[in-house]
């Protein structure tokens, strides 16, 4: 049974960066690595209203590349290691600022589009004046 009211934009935030259901906090969002379950098995949310795309992704991108990019001009001018150095140090940092944020990045997304209640854009039919 969903409870009667519903949640803040804070607890929305929490429960996406958790994982779990917007709406209850309790089911858990993934059956896989990211791949969403039909439903909720404690409240039974039906979670195709979500449509998070390539955001997540996008967002991640843009801080770990700069995130990577700092680092990787920083040890540059730094020490001036060889090539091979630099893709032992940047290779690992790369796939762990990227991939490990990846799932709670969307299921905020997920909980943020529940919360607002968000909906496909459609067009307005307007008469010709």
């Amino acid at each position: 049974m969903p409870d009667p009211t519903p949640p803040t934009v804070t607890e929305s935030a929490l429960r996406g960066l958790a994982c779990k259901c917007p709406r209850c906090g309790k089911g858990k969002l993934y059956a896989g690595f990211l791949d969403l379950r039909p439903r909720c098995e404690a409240c039974g949310l039906d979670f195709t209203f979500s449509d998070t795309g390539d955001g997540p992704a996008i967002f991640i991108i843009m801080l770990a590349g700069a995130i990577v990019v700092a680092c990787a001009m920083i040890v540059e001018v730094k020490y001036q290691p060889p090539f091979w150095l630099h893709a032992v140090l940047w290779l690992p940092l790369i796939l762990a600022t990227t991939l490990l944020p990846l799932r709670a990045m969307k299921s905020l997304l997920i909980a943020l589009q529940f919360h607002h209640k968000a909906v496909p854009g459609r067009l307005i039919d307007r008469e010709p004046k």
